[in-house]
């Protein structure tokens, strides 16, 4: 029998990825989508791309209702609104992806410090942080995951191996991204407009992006030592993507091939981490559609400075895909179930 997944929220842009991964998935069924502006409305006419593949209407968000109807949830809530919709599936015994900030964190105090008070502080010691490359054992067993903003997971994932050995210097550590506008999600904002992003790039949210935090509470859980970084995100006129350039210092004299080692060994069984060969970089139109994070590594063999490129779809690998990845692991299925395409191109 299938697993019966509903998607709370599912049409902004996280829930149609989630459903153009789910309905290709051989071991689920999706069976509620909940949406206060189209109630009533099936899916295939919110977004056309499911035309012939998906025809259920969406609903109003119903506690009781959806958990006779569903085995396990996603919800693509807005920060807040999650907070108060995760405890009542949790309550019903049903487990959880959380693609909202509500449950990354494992300090009450830090989260309401970037976004606003915590109403339900008593379920963070059971949600569990949701990158697989750093938690996939603890994700196993997991009632509710806080999956990883779209930032952190290019971050993360291009400096653990350097972190978990050792291998770097702990002070300035500077991460420069870059996305998509996709990433500011598909409400009607000012910021977000063609005319605004066109033909620009920009920094935004210097020192103050929510990001922040979840990358040095991961880094500073890794190193069991408190890590700060200069984040620096940006807003460039492409649709999907995010590249992030990391700058960090070796410890010890080493090469690019010798990077590039720490990288492959760590990674050797991740199936979605790609290691780039010395000399090559990646390019967000590489990873466009898929799961994959693309990594690549430059040494500057006179001072043991270094640069690390990592690329990804902000909405798959950043978001959905995760998200499906994640369930996979807590359901048990192969990770890659759903989830094993390649990348769009060009």
């Amino acid at each position: 029998m299938k697993t019966r997944v509903g998607i709370v929220g599912a049409t902004g842009y996280t829930g149609v990825e989630l459903l153009r991964l789910l309905v290709q998935h051989p071991e689920v069924e999706v069976t509620v989508l909940t949406s206060q502006k189209y109630a009533g409305v099936p899916i295939d006419q919110v977004f056309p791309s499911l035309t012939g593949r998906l025809q259920i209407k969406c609903e109003e968000l119903t506690i009781d209702r959806i958990s006779q109807k569903v085995d396990f949830i996603f919800t693509a809530v807005p920060h807040k609104t999650a907070m108060e919709t995760v405890p009542l599936f949790y309550q019903k015994g049903k487990r959880v992806v959380d693609l909202s900030a509500d449950f990354r964190f494992k300090d009450p105090e830090v989260y309401e410090r970037w976004y606003q008070k915590h109403t339900c502080v008593d379920l963070l010691p059971e949600s569990v942080y949701g990158l697989p490359e750093l938690h996939r054992e603890e994700i196993k067993n997991a009632k509710i995951v806080g999956n990883p903003g779209c930032y952190p997971t290019g971050a993360l994932i291009g400096l653990i191996p350097l972190i978990k050995d050792g291998m770097i210097s702990y002070e300035n550590i500077v991460i420069d991204s870059k996305s998509g506008v996709s990433g500011a999600g598909r409400d009607v904002v000012l910021g977000s407009l063609f005319c605004e992003v066109n033909e620009g790039v920009k920094a935004y949210n210097i020192f103050k992006h929510r990001h922040l935090p979840e990358i040095e509470q991961e880094l500073s859980q890794l190193a069991r030592s408190k890590i700060t970084v200069t984040f620096v995100p940006h807003l460039i006129p492409m649709d999907r993507g995010i590249l992030t350039t990391i700058y960090v210092n070796f410890t010890k004299k080493v090469n690019t091939e010798d990077a590039l080692k720490i990288f492959n060994e760590y990674y050797e069984k991740e199936p979605f981490i790609r290691i780039y060969p010395k000399g090559k970089i990646p390019n967000t139109k590489d990873v466009r559609g898929s799961n994959y994070c693309d990594i690549g590594v430059i040494v500057n063999e006179s001072d043991s400075r270094a640069v690390i490129v990592t690329a990804i779809d902000n909405l798959v690998k950043g978001a959905s895909g995760e998200a499906v990845q994640n369930m996979n692991i807590m359901l048990g299925y192969p990770e890659t179930m759903g989830l094993d395409v390649l990348p769009f191109f060009p």
